[in-house]
């Protein structure tokens, strides 16, 4: 009797370890939080990354990395849409880092691209079990499935002309919090974005993305002006400022 007790035990014991996934995702980013924090900081409206420290000690981003890489299409298909859109913004700045830190020091992220390509169509990290670019990330997954066009006060390239990196990770559970804040500093960065003699002087992101901004089929203007403390005149003339390309780094 005991015998048979024990071994039912034992095989439902068995039961449970099988049916556990090999491992749970961090839904949190914890540990990208961790390396925010630590290796990001403050200046002025923007934020400064230090690729140098970075690179003498790359380990924990390398283990948040193997933490992304190993997410298979089934299960990034079964996260809700606030965890799929925090992941793959998390993996946007997160595999722009290494791909920083990697070949640091460098004056600006479009030197590290191919002979025939850019930086952001270079293939060095795998997700959803496929070798990837940045670029997939942006423009196949964030920009085409999510009708969010904050996401672009969000993915950080690494520049000064790029919206600040966060001291923490992006969430499920504040992204739509954290994309808020993130378009009331850009927009009210007046290095990125000001009025100046009639003209509203833009980043040259509202140049390359606006579309996405006014898909409703209203205008530029108006819907900027929702993040803007001082909203810019319904009739200014828009121009674009010139885009900072050197990186983000605190070593200026």
């Amino acid at each position: 009797m005991t015998t048979r007790y024990t071994m039912r035990v034992l095989a439902f014991l068995l039961f449970v370890v099988l049916s556990r996934p090999a491992f749970s995702f961090d839904h949190e980013h914890l540990n990208f939080s961790k390396i925010l924090a630590q290796d990001v900081s403050v200046s002025g409206a923007q934020t400064l990354v230090n690729y140098k420290n970075l690179k003498k000690n790359p380990v924990q981003l390398d283990e948040y990395l193997k933490t992304l890489s190993a997410v298979k299409k089934s299960e990034y298909d079964s996260f809700s849409s606030s965890q799929q859109l925090a992941f793959m913004i998390n993996a946007y700045n997160a595999f722009t880092i290494k791909l920083m830190r990697d070949h640091w020091p460098v004056k600006s992220i479009k030197d590290l691209g191919g002979l025939f390509s850019s930086a952001w169509k270079k293939e060095f990290f795998s997700l959803l079990g496929q070798k990837r670019h940045l670029d997939w990330i942006e423009h196949e997954v964030i920009r085409k499935d999510f009708n969010e066009p904050r996401i672009h006060f969000a993915v950080n390239c690494a520049s000064m002309g790029c919206p600040p990196l966060r001291q923490e990770a992006f969430r499920a559970s504040a992204i739509d919090h954290q994309l808020e804040e993130q378009a009331k500093l850009f927009l009210n960065d007046t290095t990125k974005n000001k009025y100046e003699n009639g003209e509203a002087k833009l980043s040259k992101i509202f140049d390359w993305y606006g579309s996405d901004f006014t898909k409703d089929g209203g205008d530029l203007i108006n819907a900027l002006n929702q993040w803007r403390e001082k909203k810019f005149p319904s009739n200014a003339k828009i121009t674009f400022l010139n885009y900072d390309w050197a990186p983000n780094s605190t070593e200026q």
